[in-house]
């Protein structure tokens, strides 16, 4: 969670469900919880945590559903000294918690982000973001742009064969506003379905060259300013628009 101006918060979150009796729930809750358990952030044993797990029994058409919380901060860094414009540094960080042990006692698995790592951290979330949308939009060197060696970064600067590849390429208006982004084609029920992936045009144009910061203070600003209505006329098919300022639209694509 962000807001420009405030430090980021992160929250792990594990979701189980089950046909089966609460019994089954509770040894998910157990075992989701040891995943949870196993990320520390900041300081240990202070990060936040939700757990959930749902039941749809066979016999029934009740769902019940069950939460457990863990209290905490999540705070990555002091706004002012989170920068999120590119590049970030790869860092190898030693696994392991940094836990109270006795002198025999093994540290307990898992990852922690350690205090002084919190910023470094904070950056490498947000470019990922960054690095989620550009691909969304069909990008291949801006994607490449927010990512490091270690998350894939090569793989978007290879060469991709035309008829397997995807291009920012598409302008789109929906609902009034400028996308874009990239399209694809494909059959629905043997109907040709055509479909846009795409980002407002003046945040796109952020991302693109690399400014992060931009495009979060702007897309922070928009948040409650896209329309709702699930339906375009003009588009001629249904619509959804979110907060962060993309669009998945579809519609009948009509032969010519």
């Amino acid at each position: 969670m962000w807001k420009p101006g405030e430090p980021s918060r992160v929250i792990p979150v594990t979701c189980k469900g089950t046909h089966g009796n609460a019994a089954q729930v509770h040894k998910q809750l157990a075992a989701a919880s040891a995943d949870v358990e196993g990320i520390h952030i900041g300081v240990y044993n202070k990060t936040p945590a939700f757990v959930f797990a749902t039941t749809l029994p066979k016999k029934s058409e009740s769902i019940t559903f069950y939460l457990l919380h863990a209290p905490g901060d999540g705070t990555l860094a002091d706004a002012k000294d989170l920068h999120l414009d590119p590049p970030v540094e790869d860092r190898s960080i030693r696994p392991g918690i940094d836990a109270p042990t006795g002198p025999n006692e093994e540290p307990p698995v898992g990852y922690h982000v350690r205090p002084e790592e919190r910023g470094w951290f904070g950056r490498v979330l947000a470019q990922a973001d960054a690095a989620s949308l550009m691909a969304f939009t069909g990008g291949g060197a801006p994607t490449a742009r927010y990512l490091t060696k270690r998350q894939g970064k090569g793989h978007f600067e290879t060469f991709t064969h035309a008829s397997t590849g995807t291009v920012q390429d598409v302008t789109h208006t929906i609902h009034g506003r400028k996308f874009v982004g990239t399209d694809h084609v494909f059959r629905l029920n043997y109907v040709r379905v055509e479909a846009f992936s795409g980002l407002a045009e003046n945040l796109f144009d952020h991302l693109r060259d690399g400014r992060g910061d931009q495009y979060r203070q702007e897309a922070h600003a928009l948040r409650d300013s896209w329309p709702t209505d699930p339906w375009d006329a003009k588009w001629r098919g249904p619509v959804s628009l979110h907060p962060d300022g993309t669009v998945m639209a579809l519609r009948r694509l009509r032969l010519r």
